[in-house]
């Protein structure tokens, strides 16, 4: 992975990408299983594409490789939009409590617009994080996508990798999303965002590794 950029469009260098995503997107559409087996498949993504190989992985159940990464991103983005989900309560019970009342209903109003703008930034900060869970997850199963101060420690050793890595993420996330407005177009969309993750992932890792490495002994 030599720039960032490549991580839209590595994944088409494999001759059998269509098959691929395609098998892999009909997979995703089994509730939780299929959604597991697409978080296991962005990790042998992510392996391949750090070790330089323009190569998907074959498409199946990678459960067994899939299920840390999807309890990881799971923990983190309800963590993370626990604010959220709060003033949307306290914000819809309010507008519902007013009875008619003009006032409940602007502060309940208020409060559920409020609310949007935490879920925004929290999507946007766990973004910023993605790249650091990866390869902690990668490297330490669980406890690596878990262990707060290394993944707080990577994704802060360059603010500036993270912020672009999490930017492409961002960016991939709209593509995927497009899929579900093409009625099954996602089958292809949530594949082809899953090799960008994975791409910029790689790329990430890539720079961090370069950063945290010791430096060279001159030759005597």
């Amino acid at each position: 992975m030599n720039s960032v950029g490549d991580s839209f469009g590595w994944a088409f260098r494999d001759p059998q990408w269509p098959g691929k995503m395609l098998v892999q997107g009909l997979i995703a559409i089994i509730p939780i299983v299929g959604w597991i087996a697409m978080t296991g498949w962005l990790m042998m993504a992510f392996e391949n594409a750090r070790n330089g190989r323009n190569e998907l992985p074959p498409a199946g159940f990678h459960l067994e490789r899939g299920i840390a990464i999807f309890v990881v991103f799971l923990v983190y983005g309800l963590v993370l939009n626990i604010p959220a989900i709060i003033l949307y309560g306290i914000g819809g019970g309010t507008a519902g409590a007013g009875n008619g009342n003009n006032a409940a209903a602007v502060a309940g109003s208020g409060l559920i617009s409020l609310a949007g703008l935490l879920s925004f930034a929290a999507g946007l900060f766990f973004r910023f994080l993605i790249p650091s869970l990866i390869v902690n997850t990668y490297h330490g199963g669980f406890a690596g996508g878990f262990d707060l101060e290394k993944v707080w420690k990577l994704a802060t050793l360059n603010v500036t990798n993270s912020v672009i890595a999490g930017l492409i993420i961002f960016v991939a996330s709209l593509i995927g999303d497009v899929g579900f407005l093409c009625c099954i177009g996602f089958i292809f969309t949530v594949p082809y965002e899953n090799t960008i993750n994975a791409g910029a992932a790689a790329w990430f890792d890539k720079q961090q590794a370069a950063l945290s490495a010791p430096p060279a002994v001159p030759a005597t």
